[in-house]
C-alpha cells in the first residue's frame, strides 16, 4: 500500500476503538487460552514493557512494518522469538509509551523525535515471562536505515503491509517452544517466519484495525 495514501488514513486510526481481547482470542493457541484465565484470578503483580510496531516507507514509498528476531539467550524463554522494539520499563520511562520509544532507539536505531505515536493498543500478559506489555503503533515518515543493537536484535524483518493484511498469511502450525510440547498455534507467516503467540495477538488487534480503514 502507498505511504502516503496510508498516512492519510491515520486520523481514522486515531478515532477508532482497539477491538481488544476478542483480537488476541483468535491468536491465542489453547494452552495460552488456560494461562490467560488463570491469570485474571491471580495477582502476580507483572512486570511492564512498552513495544512500538512501526510503519514506515520502503524506497518505493510502499508502507512496511518493522520486526525484529531477538539474539538468542540460554535464559530469555523469549529469545531466538520474532517481536518488535520494545522492552521492560525503566525507572527513568515517565509511561510505557516512553519506553517503547526509548527501545525503540536503542534496538533499532530511530529516535523518539522521528515517530510520530498513532495509537496505544490494549495490553497483553505473557505467562512465561510474567510481562504485560503495551504495543503502540508509530509512524516513521522520513525513514533512514535502522541500525540494529547486535546484542539484542538477531535480524530485521521489514514486512510488507500487504502480506499482513492477506488472509493467505494466516495459518496453524505444530511447535516446539521452551515451555510447551508439539502445540497446535494460530500463526502468520511474514518473510518466511512464523509469528505467533503475543506478538501474533498484537499484530492481530493492529490488523484488524487497519482492516477497516484501508
Amino acid at each position: 500500500m502507498d505511504f502516503d495514501d496510508f498516512a492519510l488514513r491515520i486520523p481514522k486510526i486515531k478515532q477508532m476503538p482497539l477491538p481488544g481481547e476478542a483480537s488476541h482470542l483468535k491468536m491465542a493457541p489453547e494452552f495460552r487460552l488456560e494461562e490467560m484465565r488463570r491469570a485474571r484470578s491471580e495477582q502476580k503483580n507483572p512486570k511492564k514493557a512498552g513495544v512500538m510496531a512501526l510503519f514506515y516507507p520502503d524506497s518505493h514509498n510502499d508502507t512496511h512494518l518493522l520486526l525484529i528476531l531477538r539474539q538468542p539467550h540460554p535464559k530469555d524463554v523469549h529469545s531466538n522469538q520474532i517481536g518488535f522494539p520494545g522492552g521492560k520499563a525503566e525507572k527513568q520511562d515517565v509511561d510505557l509509551r516512553a519506553t517503547a520509544l526509548r527501545e525503540t532507539w536503542e534496538e533499532v536505531g530511530v529516535s523518539p523525535e522521528k515517530i510520530e505515536v498513532i495509537k496505544g493498543c490494549s495490553e497483553i500478559y505473557i505467562p512465561p515471562s510474567n510481562f504485560e506489555v503495551k504495543p503502540y503503533m508509530g509512524l516513521y515518515r522520513k525513514s533512514e536505515p535502522f541500525v540494529p543493537q547486535i546484542s539484542e536484535v538477531a535480524a530485521l524483518i521489514e514486512v510488507q503491509l500487504s502480506a499482513l493484511l492477506d488472509d493467505a498469511n494466516f495459518f496453524t502450525e505444530t511447535l516446539t517452544t521452551s515451555y510447551a510440547q508439539n502445540v497446535s498455534v494460530p500463526a502468520f507467516k511474514l518473510n518466511g517466519y512464523t509469528v505467533w503467540g503475543a506478538t501474533g495477538m498484537m499484530l492481530n488487534e493492529m490488523r484488524t484495525l487497519l482492516q477497516d480503514v484501508l
